[in-house]
């Protein structure tokens, strides 16, 4: 299937490793150019070159922290200098592992900032770029964790949340200016992090300890690899997926138990 990508541009952030990585090489199999962000410098042009040399896009990158105003202002230059921005996908974000009653109004403001700000600050700059070509796609990386809350990161399930509720609201905006927009919630999904939490906890039995874990969350009883989602991602951004609007896709293995 052409997915009609040929010579996109697509922005990614937390595009140096993990599902932000796998996104943007399914972008560059299908032609597209990318723009990778992420805050560590070697990291990051790294996983550019990398994919330039295997897939023969123009892949670039831009270190920046985009939980802050002058970090998203970089990437949304940096887009720009490249020819404009095509899709957006918002990635960047992380973990938590707190109560309620012990976390700091700090990293609560810090969670806030990565996961819902950069989104607002993002989605605000590149889609002048977008509408400038003719319009384009953006897609929301938040998580089950939106709609099924883990016990151990209230802060993490809360900010995803509010991430889930911005892409509804964005996408009644953007989509009048030929954007679409839409919410992708992953579940288990083998990543370097949780590969190195399972080493953390268990040492070399560490595999047994993640299928404990599929088992006991996941329907399909096994993690999804980052290429399955990252597939899944590239789709919805595509001419392909045209009348997908304002719509949250949970990607969970049968993890979600609501309807």
């Amino acid at each position: 299937m052409d997915l009609g990508l040929e010579g996109k541009l697509a922005v990614i952030t937390g595009g140096s490793k993990g599902i932000g990585l796998g996104i943007a090489r399914a972008f560059a199999a299908e032609g597209a150019n990318v723009l990778l962000n992420a805050r560590t410098q070697d990291v990051v042009e790294k996983a550019a070159r990398a994919i330039s040399e295997e897939f023969g896009v123009e892949a670039t990158s831009v270190t920046a922290d985009v939980s802050t105003m002058e970090g998203c202002n970089s990437v949304i230059d940096a887009a720009a200098a490249s020819g404009g921005a095509d899709i957006f996908v918002s990635n960047a974000g992380t973990g938590s592992n707190e109560t309620v009653a012990d976390a700091p109004d700090e990293k609560w403001l810090d969670f806030w900032n990565l996961h819902v700000m950069a989104a607002v600050r993002l989605s605000r700059g590149l889609a002048d770029q977008m509408e400038a070509k003719g319009g384009g796609a953006m897609l929301m990386n938040a998580s089950i964790c939106a709609v099924q809350p883990l016990w151990y990161e209230p802060i993490y399930n809360t900010t995803k949340a509010a991430l889930l509720m911005f892409g509804k609201c964005l996408s009644s905006e953007m989509v009048k200016r030929n954007i679409r927009v839409n919410t992708v919630n992953p579940g288990l999904i083998h990543t370097p992090d949780w590969e190195n939490t399972a080493r953390e906890l268990r040492g070399d039995d560490w595999e047994a300890y993640l299928q404990e874990v599929a088992n006991e969350n996941a329907d399909i009883k096994r993690f999804g690899s980052v290429e399955e989602l990252a597939n899944f991602c590239v789709f919805l951004c595509s001419s392909r997926a045209s009348y997908s609007v304002g719509s949250a896709y949970h990607v969970d293995g049968g993890m979600l138990k609501t309807v």
